[in-house]
């Protein structure tokens, strides 16, 4: 099921790595976006 999940997240939902987004500098809901993306995808490789 997270595989499925990572892989519609990379779809639809923004890559802020590749934006080079500063961490410190991020807003509440990029920082949101990020920790639910890194939720799924560690999830997807285990």
């Amino acid at each position: 099921m997270f595989k499925i999940l990572a892989k519609i997240n990379k779809l639809l939902l923004p890559s802020f790595t590749k934006q080079g987004l500063d961490l410190a500098k991020a807003k509440k809901w990029q920082l949101a976006i990020i920790a639910y993306r890194y939720y799924v995808t560690s999830r997807a490789v285990d």
